[in-house]
């Protein structure tokens, strides 16, 4: 009996000795980045804990005033009239309105990421709600042309700088099987905002001095995200850069709600060995030695090339032209009234981010983008043809006060509306996913690079927009952004890899860049 039980006790103590020296390699593996953040299963994962969730929704009113601030210009141009000169607004004052707020964008984006590298994700955003606060009120109170343009550019700074670094910081601080639907929340906070811009825009459309509300509402939401960011925690990956390994290891507790300490240990283990690389980088070299690698690194080149390539074609499609002159052009075709019009536009934009949502990590970033691409291209190729027709009896120009084709103008919503949806599916959220493709320490300047193309390519289709309308018709205009459309398709088709499913360490480019250049 003794020996049986020394037996049972001798088994028990080598099974024990064999767990903990299971345990030991297990952490010497994290330890030595060899097992990856995401291999690291934590109990209940794939449940979104409350804090997460409001977490995301805090950081989505970025999301919600770059698209009212972007939405409500339609509206406003429409409705200023003469408040801000002697006579109506001509196309050029309209251009430079518009153009301003996507110059400001431009250089907001051009800062953003190499700020939020410097002082962190969450006091960059603060730094926007103030200029948003200050650019919506500057628009509400001014009475010149040059006045607008100030305050749409103080906006566009702000939207450049939301626009870069919220889906960044959520990226950062979402799990990482959730992390595609989380950032895709931002963009449905943006086509949210759209809507509550076209709607608001509705709402003050017969009211004297109602543009005034339009563009000074906009001070609101901006004004509680910066009350509420002093309750929100700042990105584990910035801390455990800073060194701050226990901070990291609380943030990481609450997003991982249901996981035990052993597990949340572990996973800030693998994510600290992950971004050891990065740290190492970004201590040994300057902030222009890393500006010169994204550019001579191969892998930081082609990041760069894919990031800024998906968010050119993002612009290049004609997408937000439509959203800024939207009511205009329903005005021109005869809808009576255009601003609501406009809101069906901005309805279905919404409709389809929200089935993109529910997809975009099951299906993956590269097959939404491959399948829904060639839906856009039909949609502009229809408009085209129907503007053909509409607009022949006027030489193929929209002319004021011309009585159209009720049948044809229906066609241009049709096929707007179709565009839209296609847009919305796929190139309206995946290139937000920009943070993906870079390494740590050069993910800001990656996000900013890519972010400002996505504005310069929105300058350049913004400020041409009414000029290329008039001079090769609008049939002409439609087909050209067809044929734009057709190439950003072709370059999805040949140069972007699936990042679905992969750490942000892991996420192609960084350590396992074999995967990620390797095209299904």
């Amino acid at each position: 009996m003794d020996r049986l039980s020394d037996s049972a006790h001798g088994e028990k103590r080598q099974k024990g000795e064999k767990d903990a020296s299971y345990d030991v390699e297990v952490e010497d593996l994290v330890a030595s980045g060899e097992i990856s953040e995401i291999t690291v299963v934590a109990e209940g994962e794939e449940r979104t804990t409350w804090f997460v969730w409001l977490l995301v929704l805090c950081t989505c009113i970025s999301g919600l005033l770059f698209g009212y601030d972007t939405g409500v210009i339609s509206g406003t141009l429409v409705t200023v009239g003469s408040d801000l000169g002697p006579t109506e607004l001509s196309s050029g004052q309209k251009e430079l309105i518009t153009s301003s707020t996507t110059l400001g964008a431009l250089i907001g984006g051009l800062v953003a990421g190499v700020l939020s590298d410097f002082l962190g994700r969450k006091p960059v955003l603060a730094i926007a709600d103030v200029i948003f606060i200050g650019g919506a009120i500057g628009q509400a109170v001014c009475h010149t042309v040059w006045s607008m343009i100030g305050g749409r550019f103080l906006i566009g700074i702000a939207v450049g700088v939301a626009a870069c670094v919220a889906p960044l910081y959520i990226q950062e601080l979402s799990p990482t099987r959730l992390r595609g639907r989380m950032v895709v929340l931002n963009v449905v906070a943006i086509t949210g905002g759209q809507v509550i811009a076209y709607a608001i825009d509705a709402a003050f459309e017969n009211t004297h001095g109602g543009w005034r509300w339009m563009v000074g509402l906009g001070a609101v939401p901006a004004g509680l995200q910066f009350l509420f960011l002093f309750f929100l925690p700042e990105s584990p990956r910035i801390l455990i850069r800073r060194g701050n390994l226990e901070a990291a290891c609380a943030v990481m507790a609450k997003i991982y709600a249901y996981a035990t300490p052993e597990q949340v240990d572990l996973k800030v283990k693998a994510l600290a060995a992950a971004v050891k690389q990065s740290v190492d980088i970004a201590n040994s070299t300057t902030f222009w030695q890393r500006c010169s690698s994204i550019i001579v690194n191969p892998i930081n080149r082609r990041a760069l090339m894919v990031g800024c390539g998906l968010q050119a074609f993002q612009q290049l499609c004609g997408f937000n032209t439509l959203m800024y002159y939207s009511a205009t052009l329903f005005k021109e075709i005869g809808f009576n009234q255009p601003t609501a019009v406009g809101l069906i536009i901005s309805g279905t934009n919404l409709i389809f981010t929200l089935l993109a949502l529910k997809y975009i990590d099951i299906i993956g970033r590269r097959k939404i983008m491959i399948f829904s691409s060639p839906g856009m291209i039909v949609g502009l190729t229809l408009g085209s043809i129907a503007f053909h027709y509409l607009t022949k009896k006027t030489g193929g120009n929209l002319v004021n006060g011309t009585q159209y084709s009720k049948t044809w103008s229906a066609i241009v919503l049709l096929a707007m509306i179709f565009y839209v949806a296609s847009y919305a599916t796929g190139l309206g959220n995946v290139p937000w996913q920009q943070g993906e493709l870079f390494g740590l320490e050069v993910r800001g300047i990656g996000t900013s690079l890519a972010t400002t193309t996505n504005w310069a390519g929105n300058l350049l289709i913004g400020s041409t927009y009414l000029s290329l309308m008039d001079r090769i018709t609008p049939a002409g205009a439609f087909g050209f952004y067809a044929g734009l459309c057709l190439l950003g398709w072709l370059f999805c088709l040949f140069c972007f890899p699936e990042t679905a499913g992969l750490s942000l360490e892991e996420d192609g480019y960084i350590r396992h860049v074999a995967v990620a250049m390797a095209l299904p």
